[in-house]
C-alpha cells in the first residue's frame, strides 16, 4: 500500500490514521524504523509539525516509539484503546498541539490587551499568584504547569469578556491532554521553564503598567517562543 497524499487543510488524526493503516498493511512491520519526520513530511504532502503531532499520537497509542537520535520505530500494529482520548470527551480533545499554540498567539495576545485596560486588584493579584506558582514549581524542578494555567486564566478572568475567557479556557482543557504532555516531555525542560517565566513577566509587567500595546506585544513574543519551543528539532530536544 502506497503513501499517499494528505490534502493540508485536514488535522493530524488523518495522518495518523494513514500511518495507522501503512503498519496494519504490514508496509511498516514491528520492529521496523519509519522514514525520517522530514521524509514523512514530503510524501504525505503535509508540514513537519502535522506529522510531529500525528507522530506523537501514535507514541500516545503505545504504536510507535520515538528514540531521540536514533529514529522512530514501529512498536505495535494495535493502537491502546482510547488512550489518547480517554481524559477528554468533548472537541477539544481533536485539537493538535502546535494548532493550539497557533490559536493562542491571535487570541491570547487580544486578551492580554484587554486585560491591561480592564484588570482590576484582585485580577492583578491572580496573575502575579499564578506567576509566583510558577517560579515555585520550577525551583522544585517540577514543570511550572499549574502556576501557567493560573497566570492565563488570571488574565482571562481580568479582560472581562466571559466568551473569551470561555475560549481560554478550552485551549487549556486541550493542554491537560496526554498530546500536549508527551511533547512536553520532549520540548520542555529547565531552561525553558525559566524563558517562559521570564516571557510572562513582560506580560505581567506591561498589565500592571496598563500598556495595551505592551501587553499585546509580549503575550504575542511568549507564544511565538513557547510554539518555537515546541517546534524545535527532534534531535535538540533535551533529554529530562
Amino acid at each position: 500500500m502506497p503513501i499517499q497524499t494528505v490534502e493540508p487543510q485536514r488535522l493530524y488524526r488523518q495522518i495518523a490514521e494513514q500511518l495507522r493503516q501503512l503498519m496494519n498493511s504490514g508496509e511498516f512491520a514491528v520492529g521496523s524504523r519509519l522514514p525520517a519526520e522530514r521524509d514523512l513530511a514530503v510524501q504525505l504532502g503535509v508540514s513537519r509539525p502535522s506529522v510531529r503531532e500525528a507522530l506523537i499520537a501514535l507514541e500516545v497509542e503505545g504504536m510507535i516509539e520515538v528514540r531521540t537520535g536514533s529514529g522512530i520505530y514501529v512498536q505495535s500494529t494495535t493502537p491502546l484503546k482510547n488512550k489518547a482520548g480517554a481524559a477528554q470527551s468533548d472537541a477539544s480533545a481533536e485539537w493538535g498541539p502546535l494548532e493550539v499554540m497557533s490559536a493562542r498567539i491571535l487570541v491570547e495576545a487580544e486578551v492580554a490587551a484587554l486585560a491591561a485596560q480592564n484588570a482590576q486588584k484582585k485580577d492583578l493579584q491572580a496573575i502575579r499568584n499564578g506567576l509566583q506558582k510558577m517560579k515555585l514549581e520550577a525551583a522544585r524542578d517540577e514543570v511550572p504547569r499549574w502556576g501557567d494555567e493560573a497566570f492565563h486564566e488570571g488574565i482571562a478572568q481580568a479582560c472581562g469578556n466571559g466568551v473569551l475567557l470561555d475560549t481560554v479556557q478550552r485551549f487549556w482543557q486541550a493542554r491537560n491532554g496526554p498530546l500536549f504532555e508527551r511533547l512536553g516531555d520532549y520540548f520542555e525542560h529547565p531552561a525553558s521553564w525559566q524563558a517562559a517565566i521570564a516571557e510572562h513577566q513582560a506580560v505581567l509587567d506591561a498589565i500592571e503598567a496598563r500598556d495595551s500595546t505592551g501587553a499585546r506585544k509580549a503575550m504575542q513574543k511568549h507564544l511565538k517562543q513557547a510554539h518555537k519551543r515546541y517546534s524545535a528539532s527532534w534531535r535538540r530536544a533535551p533529554a529530562r
